[in-house]
């Protein structure tokens, strides 16, 4: 099977529509399921879908794009399928399809091709062996789907509820689109950074990332408060839709960061001192950016 990159972006692209369509026809077959009912049984479907084809591509990040992919799917489905539309409801759905259709690009441009496998699926194949497949399935992709699900609950009341715009919607706009500067800005440098050929051991620690060790994460982490802002501001008893947010912030906080740090500490020697200098996520102003190259 030809993996040049090309090719690859075949494979992900057929691997996907097969997903949706597959989504689509058990979405199609539930009859009058509340919302987030039946985003849950479309989700699992299209993830057990894109598991089918990690397993037949012998590579689990067949499965990376979901994260961004998913959501630019939910959000025009329940504008589509609800009441007439409304401006929470545009405003929304565009800064979710400007959220995904950037994140999606910037794995996109990054990607190697099915030739290569992320790191971190690496080490867990090399650790489970036999037994990979099964914890790739729950791991790799049945868990961060369930989380990104959580996520995207919060668009439920936000794109389904007519509730005139209020001060809420302000704040939570500013806090999303502030979110996804952050994230684009932080990933332009990080690109950069690697782009100009760093030595061996250098630390990223220009612009944002001065600031805080992994500032795209904390605006990812900030993009999904915004879309709970969002579901209160539509509903202002649905304090449920603030779970999925809660849930993806812990992931970041015990899980994602905690990974980059230790395989950082592991490949870079002045690693460690970087930490005790910058924060994992939030910045503290008051002691000033790292200084570049330390």
């Amino acid at each position: 099977m030809p993996r040049t990159r090309a090719a690859s972006f075949g494979w992900i692209a057929l691997a996907y529509v097969t997903a949706g369509a597959i989504a689509w026809l058990v979405v199609s077959r539930l009859g009058e399921a509340p919302p987030w009912r039946a985003m849950l049984i479309g989700d699992v479907a299209a993830t057990i879908v894109v598991f089918a084809w990690s397993v037949a591509l012998d590579n689990s990040s067949v499965y990376d794009p979901y994260w961004s992919v998913a959501p630019m799917v939910f959000a025009p489905w329940l504008a589509l399928n609800g009441a007439a539309p409304t401006a929470r409801g545009v405003i929304v759905t565009a800064l979710m399809l400007a959220w995904g259709a950037r994140l999606t690009w910037n794995w996109a441009r990054g990607w190697q091709g099915l030739a290569h496998e992320d790191w971190r699926y690496v080490d867990i194949r090399d650790k489970t062996r036999r037994l990979y497949w099964p914890v790739s399935f729950l791991g790799i992709h049945l868990m961060p789907t369930l989380m990104v699900y959580l996520g995207s609950l919060a668009l439920v009341p936000a794109l389904t509820i007519d509730r005139p715009l209020g001060p809420l919607d302000l704040a939570a706009a500013l806090v999303t689109i502030g979110a996804i500067a952050l994230e684009a800005t932080a990933d332009a440098q990080l690109r950069a950074f690697r782009r100009s050929a760093p030595p061996a051991g250098a630390i990223m620690a220009r612009g944002l990332w001065g600031w805080s060790r992994h500032p795209n994460y904390l605006g990812e982490i900030s993009f999904w408060w915004g879309l709970g802002l969002f579901a209160l501001a539509a509903d202002p008893g649905a304090w449920r839709a603030l779970a999925g947010a809660a849930v993806i912030t812990l992931l970041f906080v015990f899980i994602s960061v905690p990974l980059l740090d230790r395989r950082s500490v592991a490949r870079r020697p002045a690693y460690a001192a970087h930490m005790r200098r910058v924060p994992g996520l939030v910045p503290r102003p008051w002691r000033g950016p790292a200084e570049p190259g330390t």
